[in-house]
C-alpha cells in the first residue's frame, strides 16, 4: 500500500505558503474512544421523535448537548415531520448557523421521513437528500454529512451512532433508510458489539477482507476466515491475528457452498455474520472482452454469493440475528472504463440484497451491501501514479479510504443491533463526486 505523499506535504509549511489546500486528518475510532470528541447540537422540525431517541443516545455516550455558541463536534437534525415548502425553510434556517459551527472532522446527521404519496410531502422528503448531499460538499475539515431515511416506527440508535462515530469516517453523502428492527438488541458491551458472533469473512488472506477479519475479531467476533489454497499461507496469518479459524476453499467450486456450511456447523454450530467479499478483477475494454475474462469475474464475484446465499437460506446454520453483508463497488454504481464485466458483477450483488432483503426478513435476517470507492491497498498501489492521484481526489474528502473503512461499515451492519437496516448499499467512497 503506497503512501498518499500529498497528503502528507498538504499540511507542511511550504504547503501553506504555496496555497495546497490541506487535506483533512479524519477521525477514525480507536478502542475506548468516546463516540464524539464534543458537545452534539440537536434540532427537530415537528414532533422530534427521532431527536429524542439522539438526546437519549448522546446522554448514554456521555455527550453534552450544545449551548448558543462555540464549535460543536456533531449536529443532529430530525427533520421526520417536514411535510411543507415551509418546513424546507425551517431545516434552512437552523442547518445554516448550525454547519458554521461544526468542528473539524464534525458529523452531520438528519433524520427524513420516507418518500409518500402527497406530492408535496415527496418532493419535501426527496429535498432532504438534495440539501445533504450538497452539504456533504461543502462542510470542511473531515466533517460528513448523512441522511437517515426512517420508517416511523424506526429505532435509529444503531445507525446514528455509527454516523456520528469515528467508524464512519470515510462514508458521506449516503442515504440509509431505517426500519423497525427486524431482530436484535444493543450489544451487552458498546465496546465490544460483536461478542458472541461468529463471522465468515470471503477474500480474507489480503487487503480488504483482512481488515474485515481484524476489525470484527478486534469487535469480539468469532473468525472464520476463507480464501483460495494459493494463498493458503497469508490466510493463515490472518486467522491468527484474529484467534479464528482458516477455511481454504475456491467459493466458485461446485461444492463449495456445501463444505462451507459443513465447516460452520461441524467447528461452530451456527453462523451470525456471512461477508462476501471475495472478488478479482479482470480488466479490459468491452470491445476486446473475452468470454473466459467476463466469467471468471461473474463467478467468483456474483455467481458464489448467489449459491452461498442459497444453501444459507435452505439451512439451519444462519443464526436467529443473521446478517449477511455483501461488498459491491462504487464501480457497480456508475460504472468503470474497462470494467463492463467487474461492474457488472458488482451492480449484480446490489441487486441481489435488494431482492434477498424481503425473503429473510421473516427469519430475523439482514442482508445489505457496502460499495467502496477509492481504497488504499495492493491493488491500487499498482495503478499508474495519475491515475492512482485521480482516484484519490475526486471525492468530497480528497483522499482514498483505507481497508479499515471498509470494515468498520461491514461490523456496524453485521452488528445485532443492526436489525433495522437491510436492503440497504452504503458506499464507503468519501462521497465520491461520480456515480449516484
Amino acid at each position: 500500500m503506497t503512501t498518499d505523499r500529498l497528503a502528507g506535504f498538504s499540511h507542511t509549511p511550504i504547503a501553506r505558503l504555496v496555497g495546497v489546500p490541506a487535506i483533512p486528518v479524519l477521525r477514525r475510532h480507536t478502542p475506548g474512544a468516546p463516540l464524539l470528541d464534543g458537545p452534539a447540537l440537536v434540532g427537530a422540525v415537528g414532533a422530534g421523535t427521532f431527536a429524542k431517541q439522539a438526546r437519549a443516545l448522546l446522554g448514554e455516550a456521555g455527550i453534552v448537548e450544545a449551548g448558543n455558541d462555540g464549535k460543536v463536534a456533531a449536529v443532529v437534525l430530525d427533520a421526520a415531520g417536514a411535510s411543507t415548502v415551509d418546513d424546507l425553510s425551517t431545516v434552512q434556517a437552523f442547518l445554516t448557523p448550525a454547519v458554521r459551527r461544526l468542528a473539524p472532522s464534525g458529523r452531520l446527521v438528519v433524520i427524513g421521513p420516507l418518500v409518500g404519496g402527497d406530492p408535496e410531502a415527496a418532493a419535501v422528503a426527496q429535498a432532504l437528500e438534495g440539501i445533504v448531499r450538497s452539504a456533504g460538499k461543502e462542510v470542511r475539515a473531515g466533517a460528513t454529512a448523512n441522511l437517515l431515511v426512517v420508517e416511523p416506527d424506526a429505532n435509529i440508535e444503531s445507525a446514528l451512532g455509527f454516523f456520528l462515530s469515528g467508524r464512519s469516517a470515510y462514508v458521506s453523502g449516503q442515504v440509509v433508510r431505517v426500519g423497525a428492527s427486524v431482530s436484535g438488541a444493543p450489544p451487552a458491551d458498546p465496546e465490544r458489539p460483536l461478542t458472541g458472533r461468529l463471522a465468515v469473512v470471503t477474500g480474507a488472506a489480503r487487503g480488504i477482507g483482512a481488515a474485515i477479519a481484524a476489525t470484527l475479531a478486534r469487535d469480539g467476533a468469532g473468525i472464520v476466515a476463507v480464501d483460495v489454497p494459493a494463498a493458503g499461507a497469508a490466510l493463515s496469518e490472518v486467522a491468527n491475528r484474529a484467534g479464528g479459524t482458516a477455511l481454504q476453499l475456491d467459493i466458485t467450486a461446485p461444492d463449495a457452498a456445501e463444505r462451507l456450511l459443513a465447516h460452520v456447523r461441524e467447528r461452530h454450530g451456527r453462523l451470525d455474520v456471512m461477508v462476501h467479499n471475495a472478488g478479482i478483477t479482470r480488466d479490459k475494454l468491452l470491445a476486446n472482452m473475452d468470454a473466459d475474462r467476463w466469467n471468471a469475474v461473474l463467478a467468483v464475484n456474483l455467481r458464489a454469493q448467489l449459491a452461498i446465499n442459497e444453501a444459507l437460506l435452505g439451512s439451519d446454520v444462519l443464526g436467529e440475528t443473521g446478517r449477511i453483508v455483501c461488498v459491491a463497488s462504487t464501480s457497480g454504481i456508475a460504472g468503470n472504463r474497462g470494467q463492463t464485466n467487474y461492474a457488472a458483477s458488482k451492480a449484480g450483488v446490489i441487486g441481489m440484497v435488494r431482492a434477498t432483503a424481503p425473503r429473510i426478513a421473516d427469519r430475523g435476517a439482514t442482508i445489505n451491501a457496502v460499495a467502496p470507492g477509492f481504497i488504499e491497498t495492493e491493488m491500487t498501489a499498482k495503478m499508474p501514479l495519475g491515475t492512482r492521484e485521480a482516484g484519490r481526489r475526486i471525492n468530497s474528502l480528497r483522499q482514498g479510504g483505507l481497508p479499515v473503512d471498509v470494515a468498520e461499515t461491514v461490523g456496524w451492519l453485521g452488528s445485532s443491533a443492526s436489525g433495522g437496516v437491510t436492503g440497504q448499499v452504503v458506499r464507503v467512497c468519501g462521497q465520491s463526486l461520480l456515480g449516484a
